[in-house]
């Protein structure tokens, strides 16, 4: 049995972002989007008719901004998901929108498949952010020299993964790491999945917040370095 598309609901003031991303996520994402609306005011509506499995709300909008509107949405009772699709890569925003409890903080600058894998990611329940927003993130949650075990964690992992995940610190996109490394993009997906598994983490987010946090170790700082110096 296949499984169900996921149901989506678009809120954007900008009618040309909102027929590009329909039409990304129905042809290319196999996703179903229920509705789409410019109209902060019907958005309760339209997720109380639909049931949707996730909301992608923009930041700026004209009368209000997608935080000021997820609240309204939660004093309504109602209770799906959110994603903030924006422009905006300021790490206020980010903060903001977290705190606000979002699934997601995408980037419209970011790749199409990008976009599609973030929404998927966010509409099963992880926590999905823009590649060029990890950093700002794993800044934003490090809290201090990584602990004995977790330095074990990472010494566990081979020289090739500390490379890895050296650049998903950086908040690079697997396709980034691709090119950068010269190997291909399903070789990076296989070494992220094999860095999650040994470091009992469920996401590529939390994999950077952690490498961040290992890197006022003396120990992890020597582990990454000697990953740099890995020939390609």
């Amino acid at each position: 049995m296949t499984e169900p598309r996921l149901k989506i609901v678009l809120v954007d003031d900008h009618s040309l972002c909102r027929n590009g991303l329909t039409d990304l996520l129905q042809h290319r994402g196999q996703m179903t989007v229920a509705a789409s609306t410019g109209d902060p005011g019907a958005v309760v509506g339209l997720l109380r008719e639909h049931q949707p499995d996730l909301v992608v709300l923009d930041l700026r909008m004209p009368t209000t901004d997608g935080l000021s509107l997820l609240r309204h949405i939660r004093s309504e009772g109602v209770q799906t998901p959110a994603v903030i699709l924006t422009m905006s890569d300021a790490q206020d925003d980010l903060a903001a929108a977290l705190r606000a409890g979002v699934k997601g903080y995408l980037l419209k600058d970011m790749e199409p498949e990008d976009v599609i894998a973030a929404i998927g990611r966010a509409a099963r329940g992880e926590l999905s952010v823009a590649p060029a927003l990890t950093l700002k993130l794993a800044q934003m949650l490090q809290a201090g020299p990584g602990d004995p075990e977790r330095r074990d964690l990472l010494a566990s992992l081979t020289e090739r993964e500390r490379q890895i995940l050296d650049h998903l610190a950086r908040g690079e996109s697997n396709k980034t790491i691709a090119r950068a490394l010269e190997i291909s993009h399903d070789t990076v997906k296989l070494h992220v999945r094999h860095i999650l598994t040994k470091l009992n983490l469920n996401s590529r987010v939390e994999a950077a917040v952690f490498a961040v946090e290992q890197r006022a170790s003396p120990q992890a700082t020597s582990l990454v370095e000697s990953a740099r110096r890995t020939p390609r």
